[in-house]
């Protein structure tokens, strides 16, 4: 019997649906209209794509979108003086700076000087903190959705026993807090854990995160485990790009109760969430009750 197969397409749908509703809700009420800002520097190809999708899902749920595109040789000061004007904007409920930036430009610098109220990527170290200490925070996107996935498929996820394969700030981490949060028993696994293939098989919840394609066969997985594969790895076969996640697919849905497919997992919640968060922050920023639903 084959997993049940998590749609990530399908759920986005629904989240972007919530937050238009929140949105519609926020301007006839109280005039207010949560406003996104997205700072692009260079031409990274990848990123460029990935911005102009933001700005166009920004724009579909009745949102403000401000983008920034700058150029390559941008300084530092240039950068951060951008920052500190929309820090300042009434307008801008949400600022994301795109990653990875170029060289020259101190990602950690950058990401800190976002006001954390504003912080929609959850990266500022002020959220870290209070993710970390259990305390209301920005969450990043991608163990957001994450989070809302594994809720709606399982209800209530305490006493759940979860492995994070995976150590990384912006998921890994992140991830494994939030279990923490819905009282799961949580392992934060990685490329240096003793026996990971019986570390994952002791998993009712198994989050794959490292970025190695296909590492995780469906021997390593518990049967009936619900497995969350963020990885996104492009891999060629028969001559063309395929994109992979971190779980060896045909083999992990043979065993698993439910599983994420990439594409079309985890990958449409990352912007989904974004969009969420941005309609949360807007909330706090002017002391009104958060959504319901779009939160951690």
């Amino acid at each position: 019997m084959s997993a049940a197969i998590i749609d990530g397409k399908e759920f986005a749908a629904r989240v972007r649906a919530r937050v238009a509703e929140n949105v519609a809700r926020l301007k006839a009420d109280h005039g207010l209209t949560p406003g996104l800002a997205v700072v692009l520097v260079g031409e990274d190809p990848a990123s460029q794509v990935y911005v102009r999708s933001k700005g166009k899902q920004t724009l579909e749920v009745g949102m403000a979108s401000f983008e920034h595109k700058l150029p390559d040789d941008t300084s530092e000061k240039e950068l951060l003086d951008l920052i500190d004007r929309l820090n300042r904007d009434p307008e801008v409920h949400g600022i994301l700076v795109q990653l990875p930036l170029p060289a020259h430009l101190d990602s950690d610098l950058v990401i800190n000087r976002i006001d954390p109220a504003k912080d929609v990527d959850g990266f500022h170290i002020s959220n870290v903190g209070l993710l970390g200490t259990g305390q209301k925070s920005m969450v990043p996107c991608t163990p957001l959705g994450c989070l809302m996935m594994l809720r709606e498929y399982h209800g209530d996820l305490s006493g759940m026993n979860a492995v994070v394969v995976g150590r990384s700030n912006i998921v890994g981490k992140p991830m494994a807090q939030l279990l923490l949060g819905d009282s799961c028993t949580v392992t934060i696994a990685h490329s240096r854990t003793r026996d990971l293939p019986d570390m994952c098989r002791s998993a009712d919840i198994l989050v794959a995160a490292v970025g190695r394609a296909e590492m995780i066969p469906g021997d390593w997985v518990k049967p009936g485990a619900t497995v969350i594969d963020v990885g996104i790895n492009r891999v060629e076969r028969e001559g063309r790009n395929t994109l992979v996640g971190d779980v060896h697919f045909d083999s992990a849905v043979q065993v698993a109760g439910a599983i994420t497919p990439v594409p079309g997992g985890v990958g449409p919640m990352t912007i989904a969430c974004l969009l969420a968060n941005t309609v949360t922050a807007a909330c706090r920023a002017n002391k009104l009750a958060e959504p319901e639903g779009l939160t951690a």
